[in-house]
């Protein structure tokens, strides 16, 4: 089957399941084209590499809507976004074109803040609320969960702070790594403790 402008976005997505695959990736940069031109591409997908392996980006046409570390398992992740937002969704790195190179200058010291539109729509409630004042902790600070609760206007709400930053969609861009315990020690991570410190390590620098 050869790519032509008389194909639809789901001739194509139908297609590309072909086993030849030269035929493949060509008919996938023709689907991510046409996609592209047509607005219909509702969630794009890339990899990137860091110092705690690889990470999954995903954006929808509003922002950036999910960063995944490899230990979430990245197709796992990407069945979640196919049925929390759309099935239309595709690798095409253009749209995180720019989150990519922040996330690297993030992560060699050149950049203490990123500058990316963001989709939220994954958070809800007050979940959606913690994510917002967890962007007001500055690069190189940290807050605890006690007073991110607080913030958020449920000072007693200690516990679901931490379920909302264990659960955050855009872990690195929206900086729950900055967020510890009362007492000053580490708390959890997603990615793990070790991880953690060492986020907190680079922007101590």
């Amino acid at each position: 089957m050869m790519a032509d402008d008389s194909q639809t976005f789901d001739d194509l997505l139908m297609a590309i399941a072909l086993p030849d695959e030269p035929t493949t990736t060509r008919l996938h940069a023709r689907l991510v084209d046409l996609a592209e031109r047509d607005d219909l591409l509702d969630v794009s997908y890339r990899t990137v590499d860091s110092p705690f392996g690889e990470l999954l980006l995903a954006a929808t046409p509003h922002g950036l809507v999910r960063v995944a570390f490899a230990i979430e398992g990245h197709d796992n992740v990407l069945a979640r976004l196919s049925t929390a937002i759309s099935p239309r969704i595709l690798r095409a790195p253009r749209r995180l074109d720019a989150a990519a190179r922040q996330l690297d200058d993030y992560f060699t010291g050149r950049l203490h803040a990123f500058d990316v539109p963001l989709d939220l729509q994954l958070a809800h409630g007050f979940r959606h609320t913690v994510l917002l004042r967890l962007l007001d902790i500055a690069y190189g600070s940290t807050a605890s969960y006690a007073s991110i609760a607080a913030a958020a206007g449920s000072p007693a709400a200690v516990r679901a702070v931490g379920s909302a930053c264990a659960t955050n969609p855009l872990p690195l861009i929206v900086p729950c790594h900055r967020v510890v315990r009362s007492d000053g020690s580490i708390g959890h991570y997603l990615a793990g403790s070790d991880a953690k410190r060492a986020l907190l390590a680079l922007e101590a620098r």
